[in-house]
């Protein structure tokens, strides 16, 4: 099969040569069905591992050993590219993929014979198809097609994780790489302490936003048109039916891979932009969202298993444009590893350190005090890396759940929620 042509500036002739790599994400959510099959047919659990093997080992391997991919679609051909609907069912696809290899684990929770190391593995499976799930989520949840946004929102049902949906458009994209922003990581925070601020403070931070915009169209926060209330019932909907057809036993396990799903995705956040800080303008706000405030990767494999989220730079300057057209950009900073392997490193803070705190203090010239610091940690990492001036005067923080949005801001808002 050959990619379709595009014409790009100058009449240039361009193909997609990855058109037909991008089925590589839907592989995530395949290998838990073959892992059923398998276990059923020989008994062995050990095939519940795949998953995670293909993850967390294979992929990083994969991209330690193939060249970094930083070509794009040029100038010119990117609304072609958007409008090229094979690459929509290329993520389309993974909902009803992810569906039926979450039916699979319950049969194996509730019905199979499984040791606690086997459940272990089940639950990791699952939980890592569900964590990448909400990436197809993100991917979708942007977009203006409400056939889309309520994708999304399915695929959001299976982690739990339904308030992602306004608090990431909306709260995350407004506020990222500010002390507001509770899903941005600080220089000098392990994983397991942003893990409960990020979890926390997103979940208030989607309530408060949806709430304000409510309150100033005249209606309750608890209005049937409330995006985050009407994304957990997915949820409800979800675990309440598998309750039923599986047993109260299951929940469980919907519980346990919900759990390891929305940790993946926090993973994530935690590694995209770790210690990166927008500066306080002299106008009296952060300056714009630019390129040097998201870690990039152009580690092929990743970016094929993800939709192209490690080019994060552009999804932040773009987040409407659909995920074959994003770029890398040479100004944005780069993580010394692909996805995989820097979410496992993530997991263990000496290592993580000593690995990414060299580089954020690099990519501020030596002077930390321009970067996003833990406040417990700040006189450390200062009087280790340097701080080349003192630090922008900046308001005190509100907290996420308290910056509403201005009534010309609801004004421009529809009854559901923009995905832009």
């Amino acid at each position: 099969m050959t990619a379709p042509v595009l014409v790009g500036p100058g009449g240039a002739a361009w193909r997609d040569g990855k058109r037909y790599m991008w089925l590589t994400a839907l592989l995530p959510p395949l290998l838990p069905i073959v892992s059923f099959g398998l276990w059923h047919r020989t008994g062995s659990g050990l095939p519940w591992w795949l998953t995670p093997a293909f993850v967390f080992v294979l992929l990083p391997v994969l991209d330690a050993t193939t060249p970094k991919d930083p070509v794009g679609a040029p100038e010119g051909t990117r609304e072609a590219l958007d409008a090229d609907r094979y690459y929509r069912w290329c993520t389309y696809l993974y909902l009803p993929l992810a569906g039926v290899a979450l039916v699979m684990g319950c049969w194996a929770w509730t019905r199979g014979d499984l040791s606690v190391v086997e459940r272990v593995a089940v639950v990791l499976a699952l939980g890592t198809v569900t964590g990448i799930g909400i990436n197809t989520a993100h991917e979708l949840g942007h977009k203006r097609a409400r056939v889309e946004r309520r994708l999304a929102k399915a695929m959001l049902a299976p982690a739990a994780y339904g308030h992602f949906y306004v608090e990431h458009n909306r709260g995350h994209h407004v506020h990222v790489a500010t002390p507001r922003d509770p899903a941005s990581a600080r220089m000098g925070e392990s994983f397991w302490r942003f893990w409960p601020r990020t979890v926390v403070g997103s979940l208030r931070s989607a309530w408060a936003l949806e709430a304000a915009r409510l309150r100033l169209r005249g209606r309750s926060p608890w209005s049937p048109r409330n995006e985050v209330l009407s994304a957990w019932c997915y949820t409800v909907v979800l675990f309440g039916v598998l309750a039923v057809v599986f047993g109260p036993a299951v929940l469980a396990f919907l519980v346990l891979q919900a759990v390891v799903g929305f940790s993946l995705l926090e993973s994530v956040n935690y590694i995209e932009h770790y210690g990166l800080a927008r500066e306080w303008t002299a106008a009296g706000r952060y300056e714009k969202v630019d390129p040097r405030h998201s870690w990039n990767s152009d580690d092929v494999i990743s970016n094929l298993a993800l939709y192209h989220l490690p080019r994060h730079s552009d999804h932040h300057a773009h987040p409407t444009v659909r995920y074959q057209s994003l770029r890398s950009f040479a100004s944005a900073p780069q993580l010394p590893a692909g996805y995989g392997s820097m979410i496992v490193a993530s997991l263990f803070p000496r290592f993580w350190f000593r690995v990414m705190d060299p580089r954020v203090a690099a990519h501020y010239g030596g002077d930390v005090t321009r970067a996003n610091l833990d406040p417990a940690r700040r006189a450390r990492l200062v009087a280790r890396y340097g701080g080349g001036g003192a630090a922008a005067a900046v308001p005190a923080v509100a907290s996420p759940q308290a910056v509403a949005p201005a009534a010309s801001e609801v004004d421009a808002l529809p009854d559901r929620v923009s995905a832009g």
